[in-house]
């Protein structure tokens, strides 16, 4: 019999089933040069059969989603935090848990992005320690998704596809049309019609073929498991998905190294698939397993999402881990507006593992939430990051979070991204004549408030 989750990957899956015999890659072959690999099989999380290291990504007894498994023993034998830290600073210091055979050729300046001690913010929201993960500076597209794309385009080229394609909501299809360029792959993405023209604008420069599909991202999705499964192109997101998915572990292991090896207490992450903060736990557990952190502590981690598009967030304050579609999100975090989210069952389970909450917050609390990190802290998100600040804002409120224990808010794209969406919530400049008696008739009192600087 089917467990939900099998259920529930079947319909996200039910369009697409694997044609790898009839669009076989050019070589499956890893590539020359190779360092030493960990990484073991593709593994079922359902049922737990195992799968060869092809692109695939759903199992054929009970459409469970595939998973990338590596040897943890070994890991533990070769790996230290010395090696780690004599290595360059990106997101591969970390290669050995993760799914490539050879050295990395895409995205080798992704991650390593700021961790940032959050003083003034955390002061507004009531908390001692508090840190922004922050991924709104990361190489070369401005968010977290050059992490998943470094990793699916690197296996993509060593599976030996020419082109490669998504389904997203913005920012995978701005990494994927950048990154495909840097790496010479050929490159469609396909997006919601509707979406933010300045994420348009940030695949079409690249040279990308994008493809506008007139319904939500749901609809965009299965149409891509249609093509992938007819052509053999590389979708990052479909049967590229077990590879694509670990890059977000990432920023795991930077939390942990950038807390002098140490996980903290809480972590906020915002869901739309949910994959995120499902690797994001994974990461975590690795650490532990392989003995990068020593005597850890519990740690609890908490997801986030838009009220109007709330799928996990609904079934976890319920108390189930059955996740009901929202057919027709209503949100302007277009980001997380993913109404059947693949991996929402999971999401459940590891904030239930971790004794986590989740919260949802609406769109005023959003465009608050994006005005309170950049006037605290300087830093612009997009809308998703609105949302991880307006919903932490609501856990600390609620004593979910306590004051006095540390935090991670983890910041995934760059509000440049969305800035439509908070364009009219800003105010406007003040205008004035190049004249100085007119700019102090405009200022008045706030001139007489400001000190007199000290003479050197």
């Amino acid at each position: 019999m089917r467990t939900r989750a099998g259920m529930a990957a079947a319909a996200r899956f039910s369009f697409f089933r694997s044609r790898w015999d009839t669009h076989k890659p050019n070589s499956t072959q890893p590539m020359s040069n190779q360092t030493q690999s960990f990484f073991t099989s593709l593994r079922c999380r359902e049922c737990g059969r195992e799968y060869p290291k092809n692109a695939i990504h759903i199992c054929e007894f009970d459409f469970g989603p595939l998973e990338a498994t590596y040897d943890y023993d070994a890991i533990r034998r070769h790996i230290s935090r010395e090696l780690i830290s004599s290595r360059p600073k990106t997101m591969w210091r970390y290669r050995e848990f993760l799914p490539i055979e050879g050295e990395p050729t895409v995205g080798l300046q992704v991650g390593f992005t700021p961790l940032v001690k959050a003083n003034r913010l955390a002061s507004r929201l009531g908390i001692k320690d508090l840190y922004i993960k922050n991924d709104a500076v990361n190489y070369p597209t401005l968010s977290f998704k050059d992490r998943v794309v470094a990793v699916a385009l690197t296996r993509a080229r060593e599976l030996g596809f020419q082109t490669v394609a998504c389904a997203s909501t913005g920012n995978l299809a701005n990494s994927v049309a950048a990154n495909a360029a840097s790496a010479g792959l050929r490159s469609y993405v396909l997006i919601p019609a509707d979406l933010e023209q300045n994420k348009v604008l940030n695949s079409l420069v690249y040279g990308t073929n994008v493809i506008g599909i007139h319904g939500p991202y749901d609809q965009v999705n299965r149409l891509c498991s249609e093509i992938a499964g007819k052509y053999g192109w590389g979708f990052v997101n479909v049967n590229l998905r077990p590879y694509y998915a670990e890059g977000s572990k990432t920023m795991g292991f930077e939390i942990v190294e950038q807390l002098d090896w140490q996980i903290p207490r809480h972590t906020v992450v915002c869901m739309a698939s949910g994959s995120l903060l499902t690797k994001i736990h994974k990461a975590y557990t690795e650490v532990i397993k392989t003995g990068l952190v020593q005597n850890p502590t519990s740690f609890h981690i908490h997801g986030a999402q838009p009220a109007g598009c709330n799928p996990i967030t609904t079934a976890m304050k319920r108390g189930t881990d059955l996740i009901k579609p929202i057919s027709q999100p209503q949100t302007i975090v277009k980001s997380l507006a993913i109404g059947t989210p693949a991996d929402g069952y999971y999401a459940v389970h590891s904030m239930q593992q971790t004794n986590g909450h989740a919260e949802d917050c609406s769109d005023e609390e959003v465009i608050e939430g994006i005005r309170l990190l950049a006037e605290t802290e300087g830093i612009f998100a997009e809308t998703a990051g609105g949302v991880t600040v307006a919903c932490a804002k609501k856990l600390i409120q609620n004593g979910i979070i306590p004051p006095n224990e540390s935090l991670v808010l983890c910041i995934t794209g760059h509000g440049l991204k969305t800035a439509e969406a908070i364009l009219s919530h800003c105010g406007q400049p003040r205008l004035v004549r190049p004249s100085l008696r007119e700019f102090e008739r405009l200022l008045g009192d706030e001139l007489i408030q400001q000190p007199t600087p000290v003479a050197a």
